[in-house]
């Protein structure tokens, strides 16, 4: 009986273990996809940036091609169109000065370019440009929408394509014939072409921004002295660059040419100081006299930059609100100064630049984070980028701001004219908003 009572403990105790290491292992399994989960949704290292340091293309490449490639799906009532081309994640998008068009580009290797004006139409169709033997983190119009250019992942360089109308209407893309010299020893941020078409900016993760001339000469490099950089952008003015990173400052450079044309020099405008914490991007309204900055410390700034700063005058803050940021944080200010919208890893939020209340929210745009993020050149569209799709929402946080701002104007308006054409304005914004928001 011993023996007996023996073995069956001893099967008991065995099969306890049993089940004991089946539970283990199954939370182990729950955990691991939560973590999972988790990682996609941080953002890490995404945007206008591009790869933004040596951990994040690690990570990049370390994602299954099933994670990666596969469709997120999201509907929100101001998204406008979800703009799905690219097989491959999208990295960057920009809009063209003429208002026409909409360039992405992703590991698929090609360049698509978007109409506008199919925005609202079921179907989006697209051009695609393809880059050989390699693929384009970024991509930027050139100001007479006739070109663009690209940075290559794997050459660490730019490139040119020229776009061209055929005979029968259509698009082709030539490819200039020469990349850009490889100049950056780090990740690349971003680039830029100045709307004055007198230079173009390139600028990476160490402190290093380089200005170009459009043959692939190096005109300047500046050192930005900040620790890293996190953002670089040339302002929409075409005169400015700027760049944040790990100080909480922003600073702004002047790119200075002479009346003939030729260039004299990079000095060093003014900069933007308020923040407690590393800024993690910033954006120029149209006119470049504001700015937003997004940083660590949790909240968003607007400032005034229209000054004299060659006489010593500082940007003043006109806001500070409190907001959600993480790494990979990006800004985007509506070209009339209106709207701030900031990212959070997936997550996207539309602020009233005035008063600074929040008017929309659009959690889990994308899967594995917000690549890249701004209006288009009339304020009536915000478009993100991430996955494969990029997604455009009505600007109705715009619209409400127009209105506003016209109504007081009319009942200041003492010229019977003027207050019958701020009349119409507002009858138009109040149809355009009611359209968006049906």
């Amino acid at each position: 009986m011993e023996i007996v009572a023996l073995v069956a403990l001893t099967l008991l105790l065995g099969a306890l273990v049993v089940l004991v290491a089946f539970a283990v292992g199954k939370r182990k399994e729950e955990l691991r996809v939560q973590a999972e989960q988790t990682s996609n949704c941080a953002a890490e290292g995404v945007a206008a940036k591009g790869p933004a340091t040596k951990k994040h293309k690690q990570e990049k490449q370390q994602r299954s091609r099933k994670d990666k490639l596969s469709q997120h799906n999201f509907t929100h009532p101001l998204l406008a169109s979800s703009l799905k081309g690219h097989n491959g994640y999208v990295t960057c998008l920009d809009f063209s000065s003429n208002g026409k068009y909409l360039a992405s580009c992703a590991d698929d290797r090609t360049v698509r370019i978007w109409s506008t004006k199919d925005f609202l139409s079921r179907e989006h169709k697209c051009l695609r440009a393809n880059v050989e033997l390699d693929h384009a983190t970024l991509v930027r119009f050139s100001p007479d929408s006739r070109a663009f250019i690209t940075w290559l992942a794997n050459g660490d360089t730019i490139r040119v394509f020229k776009m061209s109308k055929k005979e029968d209407g259509s698009m082709s893309f030539k490819v200039a014939s020469d990349d850009f010299p490889l100049k950056h020893k780090a990740a690349i941020l971003n680039i830029g072409i100045a709307e004055t078409g007198k230079f173009i900016m390139s600028a990476s993760t160490d402190t290093t921004i380089h200005i170009w001339d459009l043959k692939g000469n190096i005109l300047a490099s500046i050192n930005t002295n900040q620790m890293n950089n996190s953002y670089v952008a040339v302002s929409p003015c075409g005169r400015f660059v700027a760049s944040c990173g790990f100080t909480p400052d922003v600073k702004v450079w002047e790119v200075c040419f002479a009346k003939t044309g030729e260039f004299k020099e990079v000095t060093r405008a003014f900069e933007l100081k308020g923040h407690s914490a590393g800024v993690h991007a910033f954006a120029f309204s149209n006119d470049s006299h504001k700015m937003v900055t997004v940083s660590k410390d949790g909240t968003w700034k607007l400032w005034n930059t229209d000054v004299e700063y060659k006489k010593q005058q500082d940007p003043y803050l006109l806001k500070t609100v409190p907001c959600a940021s993480s790494d990979g944080s990006l800004a985007a200010l509506s070209p009339d100064g209106r709207v701030v919208a900031i990212s959070d890893g997936c997550n996207l939020t539309m602020y009233d630049a005035s008063g600074g209340e929040l008017e929309e929210q659009m959690l889990g745009v994308h899967a594995l984070g917000i690549t890249d993020l701004r209006f288009d050149v009339t304020g009536r569209f915000l478009a993100c980028s991430g996955d494969r799709a990029v997604r455009v929402f009505h600007n109705t946080p715009g619209y409400r701001a127009a209105i506003r701002d016209m109504q007081d104007m009319l009942k200041k308006a003492q010229n019977e004219a003027m207050k019958q054409r701020l009349r119409q304005q507002i009858s138009d914004a109040q149809k355009a908003l009611a359209a968006a928001v049906q």
